[in-house]
């Protein structure tokens, strides 16, 4: 794979799984990766050929960082194990503590539109923070479950829980959630994405399922919901099935990526319900994916998800984060072809 002139392999220090990787909304060649090796690093993503990729920051915490994301092409955020949420300047490579969950901070994301960070935990809370205030935290909601996952689109904030529990919010009306729903899927939540043109979103369980969901409540929008079946494989008679452990939407055309603990990456029409490519398979799962702000590129990150326990440690791949170059499989199929 490492031959393959479509994807590039960045140079890294990582001896930990990595638990995110984030592209920056505005810079199609900066990339966020968290680990629980307790860093955040920020990338400069170069051409196989062409400019070299590099480090160009990294954040030292005092646990494993289970988030990060971008705010602007100078700051950053991360969430971590140890309840505590941080702004990151690239600038000064400095950390700055906003505040703290009572729990681990599981998922996060920004709202360019409102300059908001909003934070999920598994304390059962969102936690709305504006850092440029005297006081970052502006607003706590509780939440039914542990939060596992949120994703936003416009004003739209999806978020998946713990006992297969999603909350839909329209983020400018957070006394109540504007739905409520029980997933698709009879398994747990692995992973969300909200589709880039507003109308739904898409979530997988540890069952090797994906489903694609409509926002409007609608009865006929509602038939339009379907789920499938992936990231599986029948090896000497036996079906073996993994977790799907990332979702990501292109920017442009609406399809999207699926990855799992089976070291494959697809790529998905939803529409027409197809899968359009697989790519080669890695040398280890695939536990986050992220496509730039252009679409040219989908940042995969293969290291080791945990789902043999300790006991998959020992025969473990060290962490490695693999850059794709994406040509003409993104782009959804017209019917009838």
């Amino acid at each position: 794979m490492a031959d393959d002139p479509n994807t590039t392999i960045l140079p890294s220090s990582l001896f930990d799984s990595i638990s995110s990787v984030r592209y920056s909304p505005t810079d199609p060649n900066q990339l966020l990766v968290s680990s629980w090796d307790t860093t955040v690093q920020l990338y400069e993503v170069g051409e196989k050929g062409g400019k070299q990729s590099e480090v160009k920051g990294k954040f030292d915490h005092r646990a494993a960082v289970l988030a990060c994301c971008f705010s602007d092409a100078s700051h950053g955020y991360s969430g971590c194990l140890d309840t505590s949420v941080r702004e990151l300047d690239f600038g000064t490579e400095s950390l700055r503590n906003l505040g703290s969950h009572t729990d681990a901070v599981s998922t996060m994301t920004h709202s360019r539109d409102s300059n908001i960070l909003i934070t999920g935990s598994w304390d059962r809370t969102l936690h709305f923070w504006d850092p440029r205030a005297s006081t970052a935290q502006q607003a706590s909601h509780d939440t039914p479950e542990r939060i596992y996952q949120l994703d936003l689109v416009n004003n739209t904030l999806v978020v998946a829980m713990a006992s297969r529990l999603f909350n839909i919010y329209d983020i400018r009306k957070m006394d109540t959630p504007a739905q409520q729903r029980e997933s698709s899927l009879k398994f747990m939540t692995r992973s969300l994405a909200c589709m880039p043109d507003g109308q739904g979103y898409a979530t997988a369980s540890v069952e090797g399922r994906i489903a694609v969901e409509y926002f409007d409540p609608s009865p006929a929008a509602q038939e339009k919901k379907y789920a499938f079946k992936c990231h599986r494989q029948t090896i000497d008679d036996v079906d073996h099935v993994w977790p799907v452990n990332a979702l990501a939407f292109h920017p442009t055309y609406n399809t999207f990526a699926s990855a799992g603990s089976d070291a494959t990456v697809s790529i998905w029409d939803h529409k027409v319900k197809k899968r359009l490519r697989q790519y080669p398979k890695f040398n280890g799962p695939v536990s986050s994916l992220s496509f730039n702000c252009d679409g040219t590129k989908l940042a995969i990150a293969v290291s080791y998800t945990w789902d043999e326990g300790e006991a998959g440690l020992k025969t473990a791949e060290r962490p490695m984060i693999a850059v794709r170059k994406l040509g003409d499989e993104v782009k959804p199929k017209l019917f009838g072809q």
